[in-house]
């Protein structure tokens, strides 16, 4: 059985291609803190953890750092590991910053185990690398009719037949322009997703749904403050477009209270909040229980292979955040993508750059 030697974490600050603003604020730059765990075979893990905040790379790195002493020493287990964590934290709680580092490390931890095996992740999960259909989310924040509808071009461009438009301006008369701009700009035949990034107030939320029934949108995600499922249904029973949440529970009890009162159509969990490959694989059993289709957030170089396992599966999300400190990256064509080479999820940190972008 597979010792675990070490575990190291390294802050960098990578700036985004495309600076994202949204209704809940601007994100201009990635804050990541990159995650290696040695074996003693010699293999290495590899995950990352995206802070949204520069302010809490310092935090975030830290309390890896101080978390590798429950792991070192261990056998290679993820999820007796993840067990003994989940009791570490049981009076400070598993949300926040330690329910995002017990995420990275657990997926750092399920690419050291399938690298030991020689393994793609998906493989070892036991399904295998298949085509997903993919949308382009790395651009369309706040930025006003005219600008979004420009850059919608430019997105579809990238290879891709789906795409996802920010919401949240003040009016929603506003949104219905937003939205009016781009699907002019990309034609009938590209997908269109919308997040408000939970903006709303519950009545807002039902005005600008039925504003928008007419506008051949896919989904409304996030439309109202996240835990509040309750309101969630409360729109969903209002609007003719389905209703997308998931992204910012903190791990299967979670998605079981989303499931069980009705606030969602579709479902999205983040790896890098759900509990990492562990949390994710319980929550997706939920899911099929109740026929939930499942999409992912964020975190494209895992979920791809979280998603070949998923018998729910529905919608990859697209963000290049962190190819800037990879040594390869995901291939997009016509609409599809599919996990990087090689065993475990295939991440490979570029050396060179993730000095460039270290953050002191």
């Amino acid at each position: 059985m597979t010792k675990i030697l070490s575990l190291t974490a390294r802050p960098v600050l990578v700036p985004m291609r495309r600076p994202l603003h949204t209704a809940s604020g601007a994100v201009t730059d990635a804050p990541l803190v990159l995650i290696d765990i040695q074996g003693d075979n010699g293999l290495v893990g590899k995950s990352y953890v995206f802070c949204y905040t520069s302010a809490a790379l310092r935090s975030m790195t830290a309390l890896l750092t101080d978390f590798a002493d429950w792991i070192v020493g261990e056998d290679l287990s993820p999820f007796m590991i993840e067990e003994d964590i989940q009791k570490r934290l049981r009076l400070l709680g598993a949300q926040g910053m330690t329910g995002m580092a017990l995420s990275g490390i657990d997926m750092a931890l399920w690419d050291l185990l399938a690298k030991t095996q020689g393994l793609p992740l998906a493989k070892l999960l036991g399904g295998k690398p298949m085509e997903l259909p993919v949308y382009n989310s790395k651009g369309l924040g706040i930025m006003g009719a005219e600008k979004a509808a420009a850059e919608a071009i430019e997105l579809v461009a990238e290879g891709f037949d789906a795409i996802k438009v920010r919401l949240g301006y003040p009016t929603a008369k506003d949104d219905v322009a937003v939205v009016a701009a781009v699907r002019a700009a990309v034609g009938p035949d590209v997908r269109l997703f919308s997040d408000y990034n939970q903006s709303l107030s519950i009545t807002e939320a039902r005005v600008r749904a039925i504003a928008l029934k007419d506008s051949t949108l896919d989904w409304i995600e996030e439309p109202v403050r996240f835990d509040d499922y309750k309101g969630h249904a409360e729109v969903r029973a209002v609007s003719e477009i389905p209703i997308q949440t998931g992204e910012n529970c903190w791990g299967p009890h979670e998605a079981a209270k989303a499931f069980e009162a009705g606030a969602c159509d579709y479902f999205m969990p983040d790896v890098g909040k759900i509990g990492g490959v562990t949390g994710w694989m319980r929550s997706v059993s939920l899911a099929e229980a109740v026929g939930m289709p499942i999409s992912s957030h964020l975190y494209p170089e895992f979920s791809v292979h979280l998603l070949c396992v998923t018998p729910t599966r529905h919608w990859l999300e697209y963000v290049d955040w962190a190819e800037p400190v990879l040594a390869n990256r995901m291939q997009i064509e016509n609409g599809k993508t599919q996990p990087l080479d090689g065993p475990g999820a295939g991440l490979e940190w570029d050396e060179q750059a993730v000095e460039r972008y270290k953050f002191t």
